[in-house]
C-alpha cells in the first residue's frame, strides 16, 4: 500500500489491459488483485473515500473520472477503456443512453447497499474454463443473449449451488482476513467455482427461429459480426417480447405463437416487470417466441391479427420510434 502511495511514475506497477470484450468492473477487480489488494482497499487508496464506485452499476454509469484515471494509470487508450462499458451498445441495442430506469436489452443488477439483488451478470462455464484467467464479458450483460454462440450452450445467471447472482467485486469479501483473492470465477456467497457449472443444451422451438436467434446473439458483439441486425430490428424484437408478457385480454400473441409451434408455455413471473429483469429461463422462452414471429413477420402478424389474437393498436402501444418497415406492416392492417 505504501509502495503505491510513493509512486513517482504516473503508471501503476500492474497495468493489465482489458481482455477481449471484458467488462469494466471485471477489469478493475483484476487490477486490484494484481496489486495484491482487496477491491475496496484498492479503490479507497486510489480514488479516495469520497468517490464511491461499487454502490452503483459502474459498467453502466462509467463515470468519466474513473475511465480517465484507468486510461492514464494503465497506459490504455481512452477508446479501449470506453469499450469496456455498456455505453458501447448505444446505437446498437438501444437508442440513447440514460443513467436511470430500464435500458433496453441491458440486464439490471438491482444493487442495494452495494449488494446485487438481481441477476444482471450471466456467464458461460465453458468460456470460464478455457480462460487462462477467468473473466466476465460485456456481452453477458445483454438480456437477449441467453446462449453462448461459441459453445452452443445455455448461459447461466446465478450460482447453481446457492442461487446467488454473480458479483465479481465481492469475491474477496468471503475471506476478510486474507489478502489472497480467489479466482473471479468463484461465487462470492458460497465459494463454488462457476467453471464447474453443468453445461446445458439450449432448447430451440423452431430450426429457422434458432438461426435468427443465434444471428441476433452474434450481432451483439457489433455490426461486423452480423450485418443483418441493426437497432431497428433489435427494437422490434424487444417490443414483441414485451407483448408476450402483457396481461391484456386483447393481446394473446403468446398463446397464438405457442399454438402455431405446438409448444408448451412456462410459468412467468406474474409481476409486470421489464424483460431485462426476468430470469434467463423466461428470457430464453420469450425471445424464442418473438424470434419465430420474426422469421416471417408480416405473414405471421397478419395471421394473428385476423385470428383476433392481437389488436392493431397494441402493436404500436408504448413503442417509441418504430422502424419504417415495421410501421408498414402494422399500417397495412388498417386497409
Amino acid at each position: 500500500m505504501s509502495t503505491m502511495r510513493g509512486l513517482t511514475s504516473s503508471l501503476w506497477p500492474i497495468r493489465y489491459k482489458p481482455l477481449p470484450d471484458e467488462l469494466l468492473s471485471c477489469w478493475l477487480v483484476r487490477l486490484a488483485h494484481g496489486h495484491g489488494l482487496k477491491v475496496q482497499t484498492f479503490c479507497n487508496l486510489i480514488f479516495g473515500n469520497k468517490l464511491q464506485i461499487w454502490n452503483r452499476d459502474i459498467d453502466r454509469t462509467a463515470p468519466a473520472w474513473l475511465l480517465d484515471e484507468l486510461s492514464f494509470r494503465t497506459g490504455t487508450s481512452p477508446e479501449t477503456t470506453w469499450s469496456t462499458t455498456l455505453r458501447a451498445y448505444e446505437g446498437l441495442l438501444y437508442r440513447k443512453f440514460r443513467l436511470s430506469s430500464t435500458l433496453q436489452w441491458i440486464l439490471a443488477l438491482q444493487l442495494y447497499h452495494r449488494k446485487p439483488e438481481g441477476y444482471g451478470l450471466q456467464f458461460c462455464p465453458a468460456c470460464l474454463r478455457e480462460d487462462p484467467v477467468p473473466y466476465f464479458r460485456k456481452r453477458w450483460r445483454v438480456a437477449l443473449k441467453t446462449v453462448c454462440t461459441q459453445h452452443r450452450t445455455m448461459l447461466h445467471d446465478r450460482c447453481p449451488k446457492c442461487s446467488a447472482g454473480v458479483a465479481v467485486h465481492r469475491v474477496d469479501m468471503r475471506n476478510p482476513h486474507t489478502l489472497e483473492a480467489a479466482p473471479l470465477s468463484f461465487c462470492h456467497m458460497c465459494g463454488f467455482d462457476l467453471r464447474e457449472t453443468p453445461e446445458e443444451d439450449p432448447l430451440f422451438y423452431d430450426s429457422q427461429a434458432a438461426i435468427i436467434q443465434l444471428a441476433a446473439n452474434r450481432g451483439i458483439r457489433g455490426p461486423e459480426q452480423c450485418s443483418e441486425w441493426d437497432l431497428g430490428k433489435y427494437c422490434v424484437m424487444r417490443h414483441l417480447c414485451m407483448l408476450m408478457t402483457t396481461r391484456s385480454k386483447h393481446v394473446r400473441i403468446r398463446e397464438f405463437v405457442l399454438n402455431q409451434i405446438k409448444c408448451q408455455d412456462i410459468f412467468l413471473v406474474e409481476k409486470h416487470i421489464p424483460f431485462e429483469m426476468r430470469p434467463i429461463s423466461e428470457r430464453h422462452h420469450l425471445s424464442q417466441l418473438a424470434t419465430w414471429l420474426l422469421v416471417d413477420l408480416e405473414s405471421r402478424l397478419t395471421t394473428a391479427w385476423r385470428a383476433r389474437m392481437i389488436r392493431f393498436n397494441a402493436l404500436l402501444k408504448d413503442f417509441s420510434s418504430p422502424p419504417n418497415w415495421y410501421l408498414e406492416i402494422v399500417n397495412s392492417f388498417i386497409n
